[in-house]
């Protein structure tokens, strides 16, 4: 059985909600089992220990999940036309991961959710592509056959899902948001088959 990580930092739940619907993807393609994982918040005066498990959501990720993956779908907030502290803050105890290239050649998207329309949605997947770049991944966007793409009204993106979660962080994921978080799974799991 291939296995694709989903691993995404949220603060008020949409970039979870968007995991959710890239699992159900990577889970329709015969062979392939989705794994949610999420990262714990940093402190901004002193390192926090937080219990091994969220009082609510997935499991903290672990490194051994992350080198035992066969693809990877990484999703943050953006913040500032960049991806959240927590989640680049877990990527950079990846060296050890960088210096045995336990991640080179293995298929990794991008998703993002943000409260305005050009919050830095494309800017925030670009950024969250250099250190899996960096880690010889290979990364996979979406292709205009998704049709959404051309659609949309709401989030999406050719670098990868996106949603647009509005200033109270209170609007739906959008059907086309929705087809497209689903495309990416399926996209990511087909391509850990393959490879």
């Amino acid at each position: 059985m291939k296995q694709v990580l989903v691993l995404y930092y949220t603060r008020s739940g949409a970039t979870a909600d968007m995991a959710k619907l890239i699992a159900r993807g990577v889970e329709a393609i015969d062979g392939v089992e989705a794994l949610l994982r999420t990262v714990p918040e940093i402190s901004e005066t002193c390192e926090a220990i937080d219990a091994k498990v969220p009082d609510s959501g997935a499991p903290y990720v672990s490194l051994d999940e992350l080198k035992m993956c066969d693809a990877l779908a990484l999703g943050s907030p953006t913040r500032f036309g960049n991806m959240a502290a927590p989640l680049k803050f877990f990527l950079e105890k990846t060296s050890g991961h960088w210096l045995s290239g336990s991640l080179v050649g293995k298929p990794a998207g991008v998703f993002t959710s943000t409260s305005s329309l050009h919050g830095g949605q494309e800017t925030t997947l670009l950024s969250m592509m250099i250190p899996l770049l960096h880690h010889g991944m290979l990364i996979s966007g979406l292709p205009y056959t998704e049709s959404e793409l051309l659609t949309t009204t709401t989030g999406g993106t050719p670098y990868g899902p996106s949603h647009l979660a509005g200033s109270e962080s209170n609007y739906p994921i959008s059907d086309d948001e929705k087809a497209l978080c689903i495309a990416l799974g399926k996209r990511l799991a087909t391509l850990a088959v393959k490879l």
